[in-house]
């Protein structure tokens, strides 16, 4: 398989620094057992069961779901790491298991919610929008462009490959809109916007500020949907979160540009400012900015840190859903501040020349590790055709600035 050789290739076992407690996102207590008491869920153990469970051999950690390992691996370097027998087991979470609860999330301009396990796992769901072979249409802005359930898999599963490893983990599932969402929600505003469509098919349509109404209803095929369920990261009350503007964001308005766009010295200017002013944020950025022109991502104009960390950590790559949207055209101007400030990670530059030859090729490797997901094929082939493009135009773009 071309994606076991491209995670076993040195460029992908270069060593993450040694973690230290203060590295951690979250220090636990050794000895204190995971159990549920009241969710109805025959998932966890009672605690007097987990105390001959620690009794046997086994310790406090093998109590835990795989959500709850996920968190305490989250660290100052990555929020999972390479190999990590729990993604394949997460994964399987997010696909399979029961749902107990959906409401809707606040918040946002489309409609997205938020689902929770018997092991008092949550996922974030985004239903299917556009078919896979839609494209956004050329006369769209970016900003009112759907987001797609579909990009959301893509984008987790891309950023892996290119060993980001900064998008929490997603899989995709089909949902039964009447049993694991109409007949369990608690959401008195979701719960009025059900109906059933002519063709007899059950609809909802939510309530947020961009397509949540009927002319825009999701509707089963009669009652399943396809979506996306995400991850969700640790509550920001346990782990506050710092977001931050991106510099290169567009100007979200039909006919003003932004400064980057006018001012051809506009990195250096940037370069002046903190964060980007030191260390390797500005290189991080560059790195997201390369993700997100290998996707056509048009919409980045925030991202995340997590606050514990101060500003020497990964920036998270939250919010893909605007990927994906047009595989026939090739929206430069994302990739601004690569040509702007003509800086690249040598690792990012080096994974993505190897993502270009025969043995390792992009478009070969994403279609492979899509493949294993619920929904697959989860990219139509045009797409995947487009990524390869895509790299090549960003090497001719690294290969202008070491020529300058």
């Amino acid at each position: 398989s071309k994606l076991a050789a491209l995670f076993e290739h040195p460029l992908y076992n270069i060593p993450v620094p040694e973690v230290t407690e203060k590295d951690k996102l979250f220090i636990i207590n050794p000895m204190e057992k995971f159990s549920l008491h009241s969710s109805g869920s025959d998932e966890w153990v009672s605690s007097s069961k987990a105390e001959t469970l620690l009794l046997t051999g086994k310790t406090a950690y093998d109590t835990y779901p795989t959500w709850l390992k996920f968190y305490i691996g989250i660290n100052r370097y990555e929020l999972y790491p390479r190999q990590d027998p729990l993604l394949p087991m997460l994964l399987q979470d997010l696909a399979t298991q029961r749902i107990i609860s959906s409401v809707q999330k606040s918040g946002g301009t489309q409609l997205k919610l938020i689902m929770t396990f018997p092991n008092y796992g949550q996922a974030l769901f985004k239903p299917m929008k556009q078919t896979r072979d839609q494209e956004t249409p050329i006369d769209f802005f970016y900003f009112s462009d759907f987001e797609r359930h579909n990009a959301e898999i893509a984008a987790f599963h891309l950023d892996r490959v290119l060993d980001f490893r900064r998008i929490p983990p997603v899989s995709g599932r089909l949902v039964n809109i009447t049993k694991e969402i109409r007949d369990i929600t608690t959401d008195k505003k979701l719960a009025k916007t059900f109906f059933i469509s002519p063709a007899g098919n059950i609809c909802f349509y939510g309530e947020c500020s961009y397509y949540c109404s009927t002319e825009h209803a999701l509707c089963g095929k009669p009652d399943r949907l396809e979506g996306s369920m995400a991850a969700l990261l640790p509550d920001k009350t346990l782990a506050k979160r710092h977001s931050w503007r991106s510099p290169w964001r567009r100007s979200y308005h039909k006919s003003k540009k932004a400064e980057w766009e006018l001012n051809p010295n506009y990195c250096a200017q940037v370069r002046e400012t903190p964060p980007y002013d030191r260390g390797h944020r500005l290189l991080d950025l560059i790195d997201m900015t390369i993700l997100d022109f290998l996707m056509g991502n048009m919409d980045r104009h925030h991202y995340e840190t997590f606050e514990k960390f101060g500003n020497d950590t990964f920036l998270l790559h939250l919010d893909n859903g605007r990927g994906f949207g047009t595989h026939s055209r090739d929206e430069l101007s994302i990739l601004a501040p690569l040509q702007q400030c003509c800086n690249i990670k040598k690792s990012t530059y080096l994974r993505l020349q190897l993502l270009a030859t025969q043995p390792y090729r992009l478009s070969d490797v994403l279609r492979e590790a899509l493949a294993a997901d619920p929904l697959a094929p989860v990219l139509a082939e045009p797409h995947l055709q487009a990524l390869d493009r895509r790299l090549g135009k960003v090497l001719v773009v690294v290969g202008h600035c070491l020529a300058r």
